[in-house]
């Protein structure tokens, strides 16, 4: 384990960090070290991350042992039908002494943020995400607060649209690095659940600090070699999510530097290089892209033939990835 206190200056370091909170998370969690090693990714590029499965599939366990595993501040919202902007950035409050308006931050103010079931939370309180999410920051009343970094969220969402949930917007879906879909485990893993809940879980320790995680990025962004015609395949393969017939909205420019920023972290946490090539694009393309497509809704109605292949943002995806970004 890296002393907390040293910054990252090489990429034997964020190997190693990686490899820590892998190991660290891998102590509560089974079978999810994919998953484990996209919150990574996402963590060290400065991203956020949609954890969606059906329910029971561990995913506010994952977001909270990963969460757990990390020398920072962190706090969890649970999402419902009646929740306030307010409720999620904080409100002024009168103060009878002072006769002003004292502001009392809410939970976004933390550098880790679960969001449980974030399609729960009505269309206006969803929106108070946006700026945070993207520029770092919140407004209340005309007053804008910046938002210490690291800064990072991890949401919940089931993929059944229960009564009282709201879908996410293009815009609120846009502001993910990935969206991860967690699966029911298979019977090995299901047995190996089974067997650690006979056994008392130690404590998580700390594995990497803010100043690590802070470090870690700027060296991603300073030493990272990205050649032309990575950047090109980037480019080509986020067009082609425009112009596949049934799509409405593509991937956005936005969708591009998620993808680029990606391929930056793949190559340093996965492979060890300062590199980037395409099969790093390729590696991370579908769960940066999987969730920013909006598809025409009569081309997946039920009124298809049976046997006619169903289009999906999934499948389009994985058409476009196969063909070499064409």
């Amino acid at each position: 384990m890296i002393n907390m206190s040293d910054s990252v200056t090489s990429l034997s370091d964020i190997t190693k960090l990686s490899s820590d909170i892998r190991s660290e998370v891998n102590k509560s969690i089974v079978g999810l070290s994919r998953h484990i090693d996209t919150l990574t990714l996402s963590l060290l590029t400065g991203g956020h991350v949609l954890l969606e499965g059906m329910p029971g599939t561990a995913k506010t366990f994952l977001a909270v042992s990963f969460t757990n595993a990390l020398s920072l501040g962190s706090n969890r919202i649970q999402s419902t039908p009646d929740m306030m902007p307010g409720d999620v950035t904080g409100t002024r409050i009168y103060n009878p002494k002072t006769l002003e308006f004292d502001f009392h931050a809410g939970p976004i103010f933390a550098n880790m943020v679960i969001v449980d079931e974030v399609n729960r939370a009505p269309p206006r309180t969803q929106a108070a995400f946006l700026e945070a999410m993207q520029e770092g920051q919140v407004t209340v009343d005309g007053e804008t607060s910046i938002l210490d970094q690291p800064f990072m969220v991890i949401a919940t969402k089931n993929p059944l649209e229960y009564e009282g949930t709201f879908p996410l917007s293009p815009t609120q879906l846009d502001r993910f690095m990935f969206r991860i879909n967690l699966d029911y485990p298979s019977i090995e893993d299901e047995v190996e659940i089974l067997r650690n809940k006979t056994k008392s879980l130690s404590s998580s320790d700390n594995v990497i600090s803010k100043e690590q995680i802070i470090s870690s990025r700027k060296f991603l962004i300073d030493n990272m070699s990205i050649d032309d015609n990575v950047s090109d395949y980037i480019s080509t393969l986020v067009q082609s999510t425009r112009s596949k017939e049934g799509v409405i909205i593509g991937a956005s420019p936005t969708a591009a530097v998620s993808l680029l920023n990606a391929s930056r972290g793949h190559a340093a946490i996965i492979r060890g290089s300062d590199n980037v090539t395409i099969e790093d694009v390729k590696a991370v393309a579908f769960d940066v892209l999987n969730h920013r497509l909006l598809i025409k809704q009569s081309d997946i109605s039920d009124s298809r033939a049976d046997d006619e292949p169903r289009i999906s943002a999934e499948s389009i995806i994985t058409e476009i990835i196969e063909a070499g970004g064409k």
